[in-house]
């Protein structure tokens, strides 16, 4: 994965007295890619002199100039204000300096909000500093399949936001029944993104429709295919993702012609590793056979705890190139992710060349798999799995982690599956599932 990188730019701007008690304005641009944007301004706010004594001195302090911090966004909005009262401010989409609101940070000319509120006879000259940390592609960990006391939980967003959190996610996708909710309607919490969304809740399948506020305008309700098309389609074209949810789900399968409808994702994994997760893992199996290339997820579908279900439980792992909402579920569109049965269950990075999970590589170009797991234990059993079959790659003799390589002897597709005895005696289940990397021969 790539590191951090900065862009810092440097302004200032001279104030005269005359334009003492107005409001000025000074653009920066802000770059393609910004995450976060740390702003830091100076002036001389004080005049000090030194008056002496015999034994000793003092410093008197005069207040001479005050100048108040605010920052307007490329459409005309006000970011936030801080008066005098902060000379340091941190803003991001999911944490800013309290006064301030978090936000994508959108590319293009930003202002800064000069108050003059008093300045000197000689004037006074402030200088600004501003560095931007630009997005890169790192791994955060979240769950796609939540409900809160809207529909049938027992916890409100923010109760659940905190809860994953101290489990060790970094996201999560409320997906109430049949409940719409808008981004700006989902608390903030700080270090931690909740992704609006629904499930769309029919008696004969169930979808998650993420990312937007408002997917389709009629009632959930549809009594003919043609109105679940319609209501599919309109999500589709306000940029929702689409998930079609636990697919055998005993009492709530998916019942609607896949072929005929438009989905971005597949969730194979709902909950504890059962029955109807094997079964949908197999109806995955066979489409990438028939040449779909369709990303995978997991969901706890979290009402309440019990003791099979959690939060995180599935975890989805996204290599992602920030935080934001749309970069996790950009990422997951892209395949760039796999499912680990547990927050602090294994890790996976599998590259081919510069590709990752969920891209597509020229096979007379790249052949070479580099597979990187963690956090395995005594007698877990990597298995590397294409349209032939699955073959074992290694057994861990201990607690460790593993490099490991794979050289491709034909185009097709390669996904990694850990197998672990969870309970002694028991079978072995899959504790972690991964997207393909897709070998073409161009």
């Amino acid at each position: 994965m790539k590191n951090k990188t900065q862009n810092k730019i440097e302004l200032s701007l001279f104030i005269e007295h005359e334009k003492e008690g107005a409001y000025l304005t000074l653009p920066f641009s802000v770059p393609v890619d910004a995450e976060s944007m740390n702003l830091i301004y100076k002036y001389e706010r004080y005049e000090e002199e030194e008056i002496r004594y015999e034994n000793g001195s003092f410093v008197s302090r005069q207040e001479i100039n005050i100048i108040d911090l605010g920052l307007i966004a490329p459409d005309g909005t006000q970011v936030g204000v801080s008066g005098s009262n902060k000379n340091e401010i941190d803003i991001s989409e999911t944490h800013a300096t309290p006064g301030y609101k978090p936000c994508i940070l959108v590319p293009g000319e930003w202002r800064i909000l000069v108050g003059a509120y008093k300045v000197a006879q000689e004037g006074v000259a402030v200088f600004y500093e501003i560095t931007f940390s630009q997005k890169h592609r790192r791994l955060f960990k979240g769950d796609f399949h939540a409900h809160t006391l809207a529909s049938d939980g027992i916890f409100t967003a923010e109760e659940l936001a905190v809860r994953a959190q101290r489990h060790g996610l970094d996201f999560i996708a409320i997906t109430d029944h049949n409940q719409m909710v808008s981004a700006d309607a989902l608390p903030r919490v700080p270090g931690f993104t909740l992704i609006p969304g629904l499930e769309w809740t029919h008696y004969q399948g169930h979808a998650n429709f993420l990312g937007v506020d408002k997917p389709f305008d009629d009632t959930f309700a549809t009594n003919t295919f043609s109105e679940v098309c319609d209501r599919f389609e309109s999500a589709r074209e306000r940029g929702a993702l689409i998930i079609i949810n636990h697919p055998f789900a005993e009492g709530n399968e998916f019942e609607f012609d896949l072929n005929a409808l438009p989905f971005d994702c597949l969730e194979i994994w709902n909950g504890p590793m059962r029955e109807s997760n094997l079964k949908a893992i197999g109806l995955w199996q066979s489409m990438l056979k028939a040449g779909r290339k369709i990303p995978i997820c997991g969901g706890s579908d979290y009402h309440r705890d019990t003791p099979f279900i959690f939060l995180g439980g599935p975890t989805t792992c996204v290599y992602a190139l920030s935080s934001s909402a749309p970069d996790i579920l950009d990422a997951l569109r892209q395949g760039h992710a796999y499912i680990s049965f547990a927050p602090d269950g294994p890790s996976l990075e599998v590259t081919a060349g510069d590709a990752i999970l969920g891209d597509t590589v020229d096979w007379s170009q790249v052949k070479e798999l580099q597979i990187n797991a963690d956090c395995l234990l005594t007698g877990d059993s990597i298995r590397l799995v294409t349209a032939e079959g699955n073959v074992s790659i290694l057994e861990a003799p201990s607690a460790g982690k593993s490099h490991l390589l794979y050289t491709m002897e034909s185009p097709g597709f390669a996904r990694i599956e850990i197998y672990r005895s969870l309970i002694p005696g028991l079978p072995m289940f899959p504790v972690l599932i991964s997207n393909p990397i897709y070998f073409i021969d161009a």
